[in-house]
């Protein structure tokens, strides 16, 4: 497999978007990434890949780590009955992503736009995020309105939500 960070950091080196890259043995948790007693350089993103109760609508959720996420209640926000969490084979098939490596910047591998990713509200105002890059040895920190400009380069718009 090609080297998917460095797919990242080409693509926002081509953006002109700035950003830090803390490199790290492989996590697969928050509370891996916490063990790894990463420098303050941003909020630290969770994300949540989830399905609905029939498996038709697929959702990447990012927060803040330490947000906790009532389920039901996102589900009542994004208008399904129930969500949980969606299988490796699913997060393979749409995001082309291994477990531990959930990140926004997976969304460039979804073509056919067939997951929503919805940010929290609260994230829209941090300075700085760290989110994976594509793989989970890795952590990038850049500004949400940098995540947003390099998203909008492959057509995907954030849905904001408040959990």
């Amino acid at each position: 497999m090609e080297n998917q960070k460095q797919r990242i950091y080409d693509e926002l080196k081509k953006m002109n978007i700035k950003y830090e890259v803390v490199e790290h043995e492989p996590v697969y948790t928050m509370e891996d990434m916490d063990r790894l007693g990463l420098p303050e350089k941003g909020i630290l993103c969770k994300n949540l890949f989830l399905r609905d109760a029939k498996g038709k609508r697929h959702f990447l959720v990012t927060c803040a780590e330490k947000k906790k996420v009532d389920l039901k209640s996102l589900a009542r926000q994004v208008g399904v009955n129930a969500l949980s969490f969606a299988s490796e084979e699913r997060l393979e098939k749409y995001l082309k992503l291994k477990q531990g490596s959930v990140t926004p910047f997976g969304l460039i591998n979804d073509e056919d736009h067939a997951v929503e990713f919805f940010i929290d509200k609260d994230l829209t105002r941090a300075k700085s995020l760290g989110i994976h890059p594509l793989e989970n040895t890795a952590t990038v920190f850049l500004s949400y309105k940098d995540l947003d400009k390099f998203l909008w380069e492959y057509d995907i718009e954030p849905i904001d939500i408040k959990l």
